[in-house]
């Protein structure tokens, strides 16, 4: 199969021309001046429209139980949503249960995907149980292609481990080359926090956010950064929420730690105000619950300023959604029990683009943090995340004019709302390729077959 994209603008990580870009048998084979191509490949018209790679969402959660119920869209409508907002890699999480080896639970992730996907997509670890035996595990996961490990600081039970170790997980990771990403709050006191709260009669809510505070996340922050830096190793920073933990990593990087941090969509449009739902109905707040949580507006400016300074790198979405009739309402009478999470995989280069608009960051920039440097992170670079030659067709034609309405009968996400709901962007995808193959047409079409994804062995850190 060839085929070329004639007459748009190719933006990358770095620059911004004129080309045309030939494509043969799911790979870029050429970077061409406009109208030089081959008359036998078929041609996909981007006139007035950029020519950018595929987004990369290095943050979702398909499928995953939590909360005594499962996250909404699979690995089937999660892919299919991403596809429509121009994403076509997404790296989600398998989760290790405490006592159970870590390629049990790598085995039963897989199951979850394989033959459902739109898209390609890959794996990280959550790593939940780090006794001896699960510990030299870790190699063996390396050597499936799955390079990265999440540890958390929350969540006592579940998910939480002690510092000695997430300690031990990171000496070990730095001696198979893998990357650890970290969930950094003090988990063990906000569930005093949350106590408290309870006893104090405050379910709805508004309370999620007053009981996770700023200082918990920064807190978290420095130690992540403090263990890893003891340990020798890089560590990335999930869902970075707030100022006092972005200065954390800031001044970890200025000192030339290898410290890498990513924040999410709702961080930067959202804001805590949302958590308290309507005066007729506080509990429409759970549609926002998130953890972190998101903070009061004024921190959107710091996020910001973090991605213009290279301080953060990543945005990607944490894209966790429940419904709200069956699952959020499970937290009706306490904020604890609401499933944490929001639907966002679909909406985050529309939003991103919005950045661009009101001149947060550059065009440049904008790929490189929706595509180029999750790609880099996490060793899919320059398979993924680039237009260039030899790399992956994996490719938007984006409409820098089309008026997109974020409203929940636009969008292919399964949760029952849109959390931007009415909100009106300008910027959409009007094609979509996956390995040189179309899946999304003229903006609103899936024309991709279901289980055409693949998945990827990854590397490791490749910055």
């Amino acid at each position: 199969m060839k085929r070329i994209i004639t007459g748009g603008t190719v933006v990358t990580a770095s620059d911004t021309f004129a080309a045309d870009v030939l494509i043969e048998d799911a790979k870029i084979t050429g970077l061409l001046l406009p109208g030089t191509g081959p008359k036998d490949a078929e041609a996909i018209d981007a006139k007035g429209c950029y020519v950018i790679p595929g987004g990369i969402d290095v943050h979702t959660h398909l499928d995953m139980p939590f909360g005594g119920t499962n996250s909404i869209d699979d690995f089937e409508s999660g892919t299919v949503a991403a596809a429509f907002g121009g994403t076509t890699t997404l790296v989600d999480f398998a989760i290790q249960a405490k006592g159970t080896s870590m390629k049990q639970a790598l085995d039963t992730w897989h199951a979850k995907a394989e033959g459902r996907t739109m898209v390609d997509y890959g794996f990280h670890m959550i790593a939940t149980d780090l006794a001896p035996q699960y510990l030299s595990e870790m190699a063996d996961i390396v050597r499936e292609g799955v390079t990265s490990f999440k540890l958390f600081m929350a969540y006592p039970g579940v998910l939480l481990l002690d510092d000695q170790s997430i300690f031990r997980g990171m000496l070990r990771a730095g001696e198979i080359g893998a990357t650890i990403c970290m969930h950094a709050e003090t988990g063990l006191p906000i569930d005093v926090l949350v106590e408290r709260a309870l006893a104090a009669g405050h379910t709805a809510p508004i309370y999620h956010a007053l009981t996770r505070p700023e200082v918990a996340e920064a807190t978290g922050t420095e130690r992540a950064i403090a263990l890893a830096e003891m340990a020798n190793v890089p560590v990335y920073i999930v869902h970075l929420s707030a100022q006092r933990a972005l200065e954390r990593v800031m001044e970890a990087r200025d000192r030339g730690l290898p410290a890498f941090a990513e924040t999410c969509p709702q961080y930067l449009f959202l804001s805590e105000d949302d958590l308290r739902g309507t005066a007729e109905d506080p509990f429409e707040g759970a549609k926002y619950v998130c953890t972190p949580p998101l903070r009061p507006a004024h921190h959107h400016d710091h996020l910001w300023r973090g991605l213009r300074n290279y301080d953060l790198q990543v945005v990607a979405t944490d894209h966790c959604p429940f419904c709200m009739k069956g699952q959020k309402e499970l937290g009706k009478d306490s904020f604890a029990k609401i499933p944490n999470g929001m639907p966002g995989v679909e909406t985050r280069l529309h939003l991103l683009y919005e950045g661009v608009r009101q001149g947060h960051i550059g065009l440049n920039r904008f790929v490189e943090i929706s595509s180029t440097a999750p790609a880099k992170i996490f060793g899919m670079y320059p398979k993924k995340g680039t237009i260039a030659v030899g790399s992956d067709a994996d490719i938007v034609v984006w409409d820098p004019n089309k008026q997109f309405e974020l409203s929940h009968k636009n969008l292919h996400m399964k949760a029952d709302y849109a959390a931007y709901e009415g909100k009106v962007v300008t910027g959409a995808p009007k094609t979509v390729l996956s390995r040189g193959e179309t899946v999304i047409a003229d903006t609103t079409k899936l024309v991709g077959k279901k289980g055409r994804g693949k998945f990827l062995r990854r590397g490791g850190l490749g910055v």
